[in-house]
């Protein structure tokens, strides 16, 4: 049962990194007049921390011991 209480507090941790990302301040550094991939700056930045989030969430539920 520890280890479900480990995967939770991973979990945690990644929601406040979501909330973190998602946030006004980091945002705004983003928001910019510029393009990268052909998409503005504040859209690919949005794209590429989500699927971060993702990334991170599947590593942590389908990790086992």
């Amino acid at each position: 049962m520890q280890h479900a209480d480990a995967r939770g507090q991973r979990l945690l941790a990644l929601f406040a990194l979501g909330c973190l990302l998602f946030n006004y301040p980091v945002l705004s550094l983003f928001n910019v007049a510029a393009v990268a991939f052909g998409v503005p700056v504040l859209y690919a930045y949005i794209f590429a921390a989500w699927a971060l989030l993702v990334a991170l969430m599947a590593l942590v539920v389908e990790t086992r011991r």
